[in-house]
């Protein structure tokens, strides 16, 4: 049992000397303080602009003096046809488009009579929103309103919330040919 903890304070003894840290000594010159690398290698070499015949003269100051005339240097790495046809494509694309997703606020959906009296309220509450009535078996929808985004159609669906309180934004296909 004696031999058996002479062991346990080996092993402890050996153990911490073990995870004793190493101390490194460090001298704080004022050339080990200020990291110095040179990035020239990466950096991108301009190559000087070759001028054309054509000068164009531009002002820089109010006097004679500062007036300097520069020559026009035609750019290099214009990307202009390309960029033509992309958007030619893209205009072609939207011409042929006829409708397009957007909202409006539905105020009524139900029996007939409700929903033209409905529209009737709506006139005369805001007269300056154009309403319809709409048929889709069975039901009759009173919409106003035609919004190419959620933000556009906001300030109006928080004036129709006041006069009816179930009205509701809700996505529709519009025509773009109106």
């Amino acid at each position: 049992m004696h031999l058996s903890k002479g062991m346990i304070y080996t092993s402890c003894i050996l153990l911490l000397a073990g995870c004793k840290t190493t101390q490194k000594t460090t001298s704080s010159t004022s050339q080990d303080s200020k990291y110095t690398e040179d990035l020239s290698v990466w950096r991108p070499k301009a190559e000087p602009a070759t001028a054309t015949s054509v000068t164009t003269p531009t002002t820089t100051g109010t006097t004679p003096e500062d007036r300097k005339t520069q020559p026009y240097t035609e750019a290099r790495f214009a990307i202009n046809r390309q960029l033509d046809t992309v958007l030619d494509s893209i205009d072609q694309t939207n011409r042929s488009r006829r409708y397009i997703d957007g909202f409006t606020i539905q105020v009524y959906s139900g029996r007939r009579e409700e929903a033209l009296n409905a529209k009737k309220q709506l006139a005369t509450s805001l007269p300056r929103l154009e309403s319809e009535v709409q048929f889709t078996e069975p039901i009759f929808r009173v919409k106003v309103g035609k919004y190419y985004s959620r933000m556009e159609a906001q300030q109006d669906y928080t004036a129709v919330k006041r006069y009816f309180p179930a009205a509701i934004l809700i996505p529709e296909k519009i025509s773009l040919n109106e």
